[in-house]
């Protein structure tokens, strides 16, 4: 099993592999994102958070994923298109993936290993389901989609 997040390359929005090396030494909030859901406002808080944070050592790593109720239909250049003007969303989107399912990104499947759900229940319940990642690549905390990313503050603060 991989020991860390570092150990997973991953596609952008733009189709290009980007190994998460990249942001080693940073905390991340690696959440599955969704155009037409009823938790989508919160990217308005999430840009939020990435704008008072980022310069301190935090990034935002957002996946687009369909499998809930398919509301994220959208091909790449629509979910750039909707995320930029409805949002100006400014923190890093990837491609579309799967959290669930034989065909769950590699990545997913080690964050929902690292750290199960309720009831140790690893599936992601919903869209925005969220996952803290310390400076050395370690998931440290698991949130709801109903968890509001301005609530979560105060622990990206403890592992800047």
């Amino acid at each position: 099993m991989s020991q860390s997040i570092y150990d997973f390359s991953v596609i952008d929005i733009d189709g290009n592999t980007q190994s998460l090396k990249k942001y080693e030494g940073k905390t991340l909030l690696i959440v599955n994102v969704a155009s037409k859901c009823g938790f989508t406002s919160q990217y308005t808080e999430l840009e939020q958070i990435y704008k008072e944070y980022k310069n301190s050592g935090f990034e935002i790593l957002a996946f687009p994923c369909n499998q809930f109720g398919a509301q994220e239909p959208g091909d790449a250049e629509e979910i750039k298109s909707f995320c930029s003007l409805t949002y100006q969303v400014d923190f890093p989107l990837f491609a579309k993936v799967d959290v669930n399912g034989d065909n769950a990104a590699p990545v997913y499947k080690y964050l929902k290993e690292s750290l199960p759900g309720i009831l140790g229940l690893k599936a992601i319940k919903w869209n925005f389901t969220k996952f803290l990642i310390d400076k050395t690549g370690k998931p440290v905390q698991r949130y709801a989609p109903t968890d509001k990313p301005l609530a979560i503050v105060k622990d990206v603060q403890k592992i800047l």
